[in-house]
């Protein structure tokens, strides 16, 4: 049902924008980058989360980690993350296919800046293996969305050697 209901909805929304749906899951990150054979920071995640008394829906970059400094600043309250019984009640899809299309109950949704690194990005289409390709700002109009800058400025990976210290030049 949670990939129908994108599917209407951007039957209805955006016609032009095509799911794409694969054999391979694409649940995680990594897994849909692999997939896709694209950036992880691509991949536009959409995490349910709970903000004093409401729930919300924040997308952000793949690669990118939540700040609770900024959070709390953007939201008036602490917030954590959803479980995955009640983000598949809130939006109709389960968790590695969460996105904002075509959700069970309306949720404000809001699309961190970190996302407008990339002309393409691709979040999920309701389920652990569908994704569309849209234009971060389209994504936000799409969705009725607001931005605003929550995340961690992406890390970049550094191997660690030995006792768990970065390696020395």
């Amino acid at each position: 049902m949670s990939l129908e209901s994108v599917r209407q909805f951007l039957k209805q929304h955006a016609p032009d924008i095509d799911i794409i749906e694969t054999d391979d899951s694409t649940a995680t990150v990594s897994l849909a980058a692999e997939v896709h054979g694209v950036e992880p920071g691509q991949i536009a995640k959409t995490l349910s989360l709970r903000a004093g008394d409401r729930a919300v829906l924040v997308v952000t970059r793949g690669d990118v980690r939540l700040d609770n400094r900024k959070l709390r600043q953007a939201f008036g309250s602490k917030v954590k993350m959803l479980d995955a019984e009640t983000v598949l009640t809130l939006t109709g899809h389960p968790v590695g296919g969460v996105c904002p299309f075509g959700l069970a109950t309306a949720l404000p949704v809001y699309c961190d800046i970190s996302l407008r690194e990339y002309d393409i990005v691709m979040p999920a289409a309701g389920s652990a293996n569908s994704t569309v390709k849209i234009n971060p700002t389209r994504l936000v109009d799409l969705v009725r969305g607001q931005w605003v800058d929550v995340s961690q400025p992406a890390a970049t990976t550094v191997s660690a050697g030995a006792g768990g210290s970065p390696p020395r030049p």
